[in-house]
């Protein structure tokens, strides 16, 4: 099973670092292409992609995050973006302030 990275460049760059191949994106059409790459190799188990690219095809990157069972996606912070705290991540979960 290999891991597919979409998003910046610099995210792809830090990331072929480790043997690991991806595609950098920037607009609507180059994140849809760099999907449809990933899913073209059913070696990739694991598709790794920053928020800012994931909201560039969110449809489809949902679609896979909650109704299909391969490949695995993680979206993972865009550069200078800041993580949710655990609390953030609860609220918005159950649709309660805690």
């Amino acid at each position: 099973m290999e891991y597919f990275v979409i998003g910046d460049d610099d995210t792809v760059l830090g990331f072929s670092l480790v043997g690991v191949s991806g595609q950098a994106v920037h607009t609507q059409q180059e994140a849809e292409a760099a999907w449809d790459k990933a899913l073209e190799d059913r070696n990739h188990g694991v598709i790794i992609i920053t928020k800012d690219a994931a909201d560039l095809v969110r449809p489809t990157v949902n679609r896979f995050l909650f109704s299909e069972t391969f490949p695995l996606v993680v979206e993972i912070p865009s550069p200078g973006g800041r993580s949710p705290d655990l609390r953030s991540l609860v609220n918005d979960a159950i649709g309660v302030s805690i």
